[in-house]
């Protein structure tokens, strides 16, 4: 069994977002007991419950800690990187990276996205794809920090203004 979590703590649920698990409860799903984290993703003000037993697989984990931050805000500010012309490829290679629950990938994906928007304009998919990466790391980045979505979100807008 891997890591488990305590009330109160802030993990991050991969291709959802930070939340802080607010209850360990014990549900029965097809005539099987299983206990449960319940999750509150502060984003949408959403609730969803995941299965201890799989919460390893899922790849739930902490938020990143003051180092983790720095790196983020390195990541963001550093040169886009060499992404596929094949839209296909790169809207694969993207989305593997923000379902990789990685903050570090994610926040590549942001950048990535960000300077090619400014410079070419993205596609509806790929836009979609830069919404939801995006608000991935300002939930992180909102409980890593302690801070509010739009304190994130302004701090964003900066760094690709």
């Amino acid at each position: 069994m891997g890591q488990t979590f305590e009330i109160g703590a802030k993990v991050v649920y991969p291709m959802h977002g930070a939340g802080v698990i607010e209850a360990i409860e014990e549900r029965e799903v097809l005539g099987e007991r299983q206990k449960y984290y319940v999750m509150r993703l502060p984003i949408g003000d959403m609730k969803v419950m995941i299965p201890i037993a799989n919460a390893e697989e899922i790849g739930l984990r902490e938020v990143i800690d003051e180092e983790g931050i720095k790196k983020v805000f390195e990541i963001l500010q550093g040169e886009e990187t060499e992404m596929s012309s094949n839209w296909n490829r790169r809207f694969r290679a993207n989305m593997e990276k923000i379902k990789s629950g990685n903050i570090f990938e994610v926040a590549e994906v942001v950048r990535n996205l960000a300077i090619r928007d400014r410079e070419k304009g993205l596609s509806t998919g790929e836009r979609k794809m830069l919404d939801t990466a995006r608000q991935i790391l300002v939930s992180e980045l909102v409980l890593a920090q302690d801070t509010t979505p739009d304190q994130v979100e302004h701090r964003l807008a900066e760094l690709f203004a």
